[in-house]
């Protein structure tokens, strides 16, 4: 397998004309956090909502007319899904799509939103890429890999070229890897253009097949394949890494690779939310999920990448509540009184008084430690920060038997 700039060179000018040239903006705020200038990648504003349009529509394009006429399939836990079905609906190519039965509902709409053909099937990516190869040879379509294959690495690393054509004075760019094609492309053009640039992996702690290459164990056949992938980086979740593109590429081209947890990547999707207003997925989000936990060590001027902002609003909405109960901005209270006429109207006249919203109120007379004229009445609250609600607590506590 073989990848060259000049190749990266020739996908731009191949699907430059149908995509989305994504912004490239300084976050001063993530910057005042860390404490280095911060540039934001917006690919999760691409078509699609995802940087895997760009490798798609290269591959497509590629294609022979009988293979064209023939129709193609791929695998996808959902963006590249997205990718290929666009990119065949350009070409006018009929597509099938093998996916998990757990993907984001709201990417399996907008697949077949674009005209494929979805089959769901599977726990995790490699089993519906094995189901996949299965379907391929029966109805004699392409398959179009999601980042084995060096055209689609080629128009992924377009990505890079719109970075260093604005920024030219980077020290690192920031990728999230799953099965290794975007990081790829992105790290064979800016070596290219900037050898001195590092770029720096970041994987889901739940799927670290590549981490474990590079900092443990070199072979695939030795490296330990999770039973199970529960995270909410669905995008990244790859079982089983490639070893080729570890072996041609990854250990030549990136720097370091790091891994994040699931609560590191939510904190960054509600931050780039509350702070970029932008709209980010748990694997586009990995990368600043390092950067803002101190993973990677920082020159005075990085580049991270949003990958994918095609995310199930179920999800955001926990991911809301979270951060807000984490900043103190909803606060779940109980406590235990007399269970007595008027008690719950002068406690709400309380929380009024502490200028608390009461959002949820409920009454509990037969939990275990209740005395039989006692009752729990649980709040969801409204507050400003955690110096509120501790306010809020310490006021409570005067009038209530117990703060549980």
């Amino acid at each position: 397998m073989k990848l060259e700039f000049q190749d990266i060179l020739n996908a731009r000018k191949i699907i430059a004309p149908h995509i989305r040239s994504t912004e490239l903006d300084l976050s001063h705020s993530i910057s005042d956090l860390v404490g280095r200038k911060v540039y934001l990648k917006f690919e999760n504003q691409q078509f699609t909502g995802s940087f895997k349009f760009r490798g798609a529509l290269n591959k497509m394009a590629s294609l022979t007319p009988d293979q064209k006429s023939r129709g193609v399939i791929a695998s996808s836990a959902g963006n590249h899904a997205q990718g290929v079905a666009l990119s065949a609906r350009i070409y006018k190519i009929q597509s099938t799509i093998v996916m998990p039965v757990h993907a984001p509902l709201i990417k399996v709409e907008a697949t077949v939103g674009y005209g494929a053909e979805v089959v769901l099937f599977g726990e995790v990516y490699d089993e519906c890429f094995e189901h996949a190869q299965k379907i391929e040879k029966e109805k004699n379509l392409t398959f179009i890999h999601p980042y084995d294959d060096p055209l689609v690495m080629a128009g992924q690393g377009t990505i890079a070229l719109e970075i260093l054509e604005k920024i030219s004075s980077l020290d690192s760019i920031v990728v999230p890897i799953g099965g290794g094609g975007l990081i790829t492309g992105i790290a064979v053009a800016a070596k290219h253009l900037k050898p001195s640039i590092r770029i720096i992996g970041v994987q889901s702690n739940q799927a670290c097949g590549m981490y474990q290459m590079a900092h443990h164990k070199r072979q695939l056949n030795q490296i330990e394949m999770p039973k199970k992938i529960t995270t909410i980086a669905d995008g990244i979740a790859i079982k089983k890494p490639s070893q080729r593109i570890y072996d041609q590429f990854i250990c030549k081209y990136v720097d370091d690779i790091v891994t994040v947890n699931d609560d590191e990547i939510s904190e960054a999707i509600f931050l780039l939310l509350e702070r970029a207003k932008s709209v980010v997925e748990g694997s586009g989000a990995a990368g600043l999920a390092a950067v803002l936990n101190r993973k990677i060590d920082l020159g005075p001027e990085t580049c991270v990448l949003l990958c994918g902002g095609n995310i199930d609003l179920n999800m955001m909405a926990r991911i809301i509540d979270r951060g807000q109960i984490k900043k103190g901005r909803l606060a779940e209270l109980s406590v235990v009184v007399d269970d007595l006429p008027g008690n719950l109207s002068r406690l709400t006249q309380i929380l009024a008084q502490e200028k608390a919203n009461i959002l949820q109120v409920h009454h509990d007379r037969v939990s275990k430690g209740l005395f039989l004229r006692e009752t729990q009445i649980n709040f969801v609250l409204e507050t400003r920060n955690q110096d509120h609600v501790q306010a809020i607590c310490e006021t409570l506590s005067k009038h209530v038997n117990k703060i549980l």
